[in-house]
């Protein structure tokens, strides 16, 4: 999984909170392809940060937005409801297939 990370409006962005998205994601990367693309923007509003995030996957895009005091926890935030949306969205993809194997196997019975 590809992550881009950008700091808007006065939010700044490094290295090392890179690393630290990099590793909070790593139990989503390993449940989407290599080529799903992370764009996360990190802004200041209001004295809060503001962390937004696009997973794009195949054939959805899976959003999230989140706001916290710091931006170590407003990405923590994202990534937990990020990782929520891609088990709900592989839970109904799965769900998905099996009701076709089992409606295959009705047809051929």
């Amino acid at each position: 999984m590809r992550i881009v990370l950008k700091g808007r409006g006065g939010a700044t962005t490094d290295d090392e909170l890179l690393s630290k998205v990099e590793k909070k994601l790593g139990k989503v990367a390993r449940q989407v392809s290599p080529l799903a693309e992370l764009n996360i923007e990190l802004r200041e509003e209001r004295g809060e940060q503001v962390a937004d995030g696009a997973l794009k996957l195949k054939g959805v895009t899976l959003r999230a937005s989140e706001r916290a005091s710091d931006a170590g926890h407003a990405l923590n935030l994202l990534a937990d409801d990020l990782a929520r949306q891609v088990k709900k969205h592989r839970d109904k993809r799965r769900g998905r297939r099996e009701a076709q194997r089992a409606a295959a196997q009705q047809q051929a019975v």
